[in-house]
């Protein structure tokens, strides 16, 4: 995949302590994904280089459904960091339930090797500055700001 063929694309217009993105999918699932690999690819710049070693199951809800695409990613950050573990969404489903949306997720990765997984920028957190999740004609889009 070519990087004109990525599901997202970096935005330029934010400051240097900040790299900001929009990522897109047809459904939330597919969004979800890609805005996880985006968030791992602020990490690394060569993320087809995570192998698939380790499998964690993620579930997560919220009440707003921009809010737990924003604990999703925060999750991803908190496993970098806390357990230096870089991961790849393989199964995302994203449901409603009792007025919270919920996100069950299979993530597969693997421990950081810096001599393989080319080291790009610390991300710190996921900013609320900016951040949306919309439906637009054809797909969701959303949009994000990091902290590094």
């Amino acid at each position: 995949m070519t990087i004109a063929e990525m599901p997202y694309h970096y935005l330029e217009e934010f400051g240097t302590a900040d790299i900001a993105f929009e990522a897109t999918g047809r459904d939330l699932a597919e969004l979800f994904r890609d805005a996880a690999d985006a968030t791992t690819n602020v990490m690394i710049d060569n993320i087809e280089a995570i192998q698939l070693r380790e499998t964690r199951h993620i579930e997560l809800s919220n009440e707003k459904l921009d809010m737990l695409l924003f604990d999703l990613l925060q999750e991803l950050i908190f496993l970098k960091d806390a357990e230096r573990l870089l991961f790849r969404m393989r199964e995302v489903q994203i449901g409603e339930r009792d007025e919270n949306y919920f996100v069950t997720a299979t993530a597969e990765g693997e421990l950081i090797d810096e001599e393989r997984h080319h080291h790009r920028s610390d991300v710190k957190a996921v900013n609320l500055h900016d951040f949306s999740v919309e439906r637009m004609e054809s797909c969701w889009k959303a949009r994000v700001l990091l902290d590094i």
